[in-house]
């Protein structure tokens, strides 16, 4: 028996509804957790140097805030405030119910819990902390600066960032490829505070 083709315009019409399968199916897989999920971003400039580089690729979890507050010493992607369609990162310096002092080179800390303050150890910074603020974050608020202090834009000249202002924080840094790691710039909590 001969084998039987199919006529041209029935093989196009099936690898054109095919192909729009897989179109429509990844759309459905990707985007929801493009959205809400995980994000790709690149780090464009130095001011997180060196925990984070210019042009490194990560991304971005987008959904643990959703369960749990951000705390003091975590690394998040924002949109900035005075900007929204501008992403900044930075780190978290302090937290709601905090009064942060910035005086030269010195971070302290007040709270209910620490009411004569505390300076925070702050081992991850790539330069000195410049600046002359003080500021008392409330519900909803959180006090972020960049690892390079000398060159970061950050709540030392704008302000308190809204926790709704938020994207998430680095799951993975993929590229460059000699730091690829997981929960890039995350430290443990102790080593943040010294009370």
């Amino acid at each position: 028996m001969d084998p039987i083709e199919q006529p041209r315009e029935s093989k196009t019409r099936h690898l054109i509804r095919e192909t729009m399968w897989y179109i429509v199916t990844a759309l459905v897989v990707v985007l929801p957790i493009r959205m809400w999920i995980a994000q790709p971003f690149v780090v464009n400039g130095a001011s997180m140097d060196s925990t984070f580089r210019d042009g490194e690729y990560l991304i971005v979890d987008q959904i643990s805030y959703r369960f749990e507050d951000p705390q003091r010493g975590d690394v998040v992607v924002f949109k900035y405030p005075l900007n929204p369609k501008k992403y900044f990162i930075k780190r978290i310096i302090g937290v709601p119910g905090d009064t942060v002092k910035v005086r030269g080179e010195s971070v302290t800390i007040t709270n209910s819990e620490h009411p004569e303050g505390f300076p925070i150890n702050e081992s991850y910074v790539h330069s000195q902390t410049i600046g002359n603020v003080t500021t008392t974050l409330r519900d909803g608020e959180y006090f972020v600066m960049g690892d390079n202090r000398v060159v970061s834009l950050d709540s030392r000249s704008w302000g308190a960032l809204p926790q709704e202002a938020i994207v998430g924080t680095p799951l993975v840094r993929l590229l460059p490829f000699s730091r690829i790691d997981m929960f890039p710039g995350r430290i443990e909590s102790a080593t943040t505070t010294n009370p």
